[in-house]
């Protein structure tokens, strides 16, 4: 049974008011919900494996919050997780299978969530419809359509609801895009954001896998295609297999690629894209591509996207990886009198002859857990660093490239280079992936690019118009498993 269909929430006495960010609450006798600072914020983590069981400590250490429930599909991994948290706290804590039991408790002020990425937008939904408060990791969402709905959820029950970019709580973020609107380098040309980080094959099976018996497999898939499991590992792996992840472009690119938008300031998404790219050299159950690039316009400015999993033999970085204008990751954001280069951790800016100017000073964004609580005592979603909003559209950049890529086609050399002459970091990346083919042995003459037409995407809408566009709106949205199905009206 959906016990989610059959809840009465706006009877448990949830205030709404449109367009609102104020988090009203008439839970556990807070009729306002803004938490004072002595006040406890019980909170639980859906999805504890790797990334979840990372939030457990963190939440659990901070002042003033508890962990009071934990949920995986996995009992083995939940069971485990349950013993260890009354060892390591002396505090017991509620394991849970199905989030939606997980939901009808009342003494519940929070959920994070750190689920494979299918179960993002449909369980932030399912949360705020539940009074809860929301901490969603990277990527939000699954799909553009599904982001849009996270964010309606959130207004409609005045939620703080925060994207898990922590980039966005970065000092060195922070004071680059300082800088870049005060016009410190002059105006900016171009930017290149890439992530070159070499992984390995996740091997071939011709035979579906048996599901471990400690997984409930239904609620694993949850809203997704729960299809017979064609991989030799069940964990992780689904990033790269498109019903459940979305490859590496929205699992390590949107830190990245939100951080241009940040540094940028910008408040929507690119409206024209193109890209090529391919799953190279690995003869695996893997789908998503291995060496990808995009060339994003907005508003003029040229934005180039590029993300490698394959190693390097003829580059610093070796099997570790590529690089590439100097760099294994981050953004180059070139101006008319200096570069800024920064990544994770901070960055420098450089002059037009390649000295130092100034440093960026990071850390990665560490306080951005801290933020989201202080942003539920406020009760302000402005508070947040990185409110819904904001995720939704990084998310939303990272689903452009891959649907452009996904609606493409296998195509020479010639039409890859001419898809991008126009612009010459595009260009000139194209070069360096060929040469980092070269060195693992692909001959793209026989392993071709796949190319992606050129699209061109409606801001409001939230769609791409105009020539190839219904090629690629069949990917803006999901299909969803019943009962597990995104309402239309959230």
């Amino acid at each position: 049974m959906n016990k989610i269909s059959r809840r009465k929430f706006l009877k448990r006495g949830i205030s709404a008011t449109a367009g609102s960010c104020l988090a009203l609450s008439s839970y556990r006798g807070f009729v306002t919900g803004v938490r004072g600072a002595n006040d406890e914020i019980r909170v639980a983590v859906a999805g504890i494996r790797g990334r979840g069981g990372g939030h457990i400590k963190h939440f659990q250490g901070l002042s003033g919050v508890k962990v009071v429930a934990l949920c995986d599909p996995d009992s083995k991994v939940l069971g485990d997780w349950v013993r260890q948290f009354k060892d390591k706290y002396g505090t017991s804590v509620s394991g849970y299978a199905d989030v939606r039991e997980l939901l009808d408790r009342k003494d519940i002020d929070a959920l994070i969530i750190a689920t494979p990425n299918h179960w993002h937008s449909l369980m932030t939904v399912y949360a705020c419809q539940a009074g809860k408060h929301v901490y969603v990791e990277k990527p939000v969402s699954h799909s553009i359509a599904e982001g849009r709905k996270m964010v309606e959820a959130a207004r409609k029950y005045n939620r703080v609801v925060q994207a898990g970019t922590q980039h966005r709580s970065c000092p060195a973020v922070k004071e680059a895009a300082a800088d870049i609107k005060a016009g410190r380098y002059g105006k900016v040309l171009w930017i290149h954001c890439s992530k070159l980080g070499a992984r390995d094959t996740i091997g071939k099976v011709t035979t579906p896998q048996p599901v471990p018996s400690n997984i409930d497999y239904n609620l694993w898939a949850g809203p997704a295609p729960m299809t017979p499991v064609m991989r030799k590992q069940f964990h992780y792996d689904w990033h790269w297999q498109w019903n459940w992840g979305d490859g590496e472009m929205a699992n390590w690119g949107i830190h990245y690629i939100d951080d241009f938008r940040h540094i940028m300031g910008w408040d929507d998404v690119p409206t024209k894209v193109i890209a090529a790219g391919n799953r190279f050299l690995w003869d695996d159950n893997g789908e998503t591509p291995n060496m990808h690039f995009a060339l994003f316009d907005y508003d003029g400015l040229p934005v180039v996207v590029d993300i490698r999993n394959l190693p390097h033999p003829r580059q610093r970085g070796g099997s570790k990886g590529a690089t590439y204008l100097g760099r294994t990751g981050g953004n180059h954001i070139q101006c008319e009198n200096a570069a800024i280069k920064i990544s994770r951790g901070g960055g420098w800016s450089y002059d037009n002859d390649g000295e130092r100017i100034h440093q960026y000073k990071g850390n990665g964004g560490s306080a951005h857990a801290q933020n989201f609580v202080d942003a539920m005592r406020s009760g302000r979603c402005e508070d947040l660093a990185a409110d819904i909003e904001v995720g939704h559209l990084g998310t939303a950049v990272c689903h452009q490239a891959n649907i452009a890529w996904r609606a493409g086609a296998e195509a020479s050399l010639d039409e890859v280079r001419d898809s991008v002459k126009k612009h010459e970091d595009a260009l000139n990346t194209l070069n360096d992936m060929l040469e980092q083919l070269d060195g693992n042995g692909v001959d793209p003459a026989k392993n071709k690019f796949v190319l992606g037409p050129a699209l061109t995407y409606d801001r409001k809408k939230e769609r791409f118009v105009g020539p190839n566009a219904e090629k690629a709106n069949k990917y803006v949205t999901c299909s969803y498993r019943e009962p597990f199905v995104m309402p239309k009206n959230v």
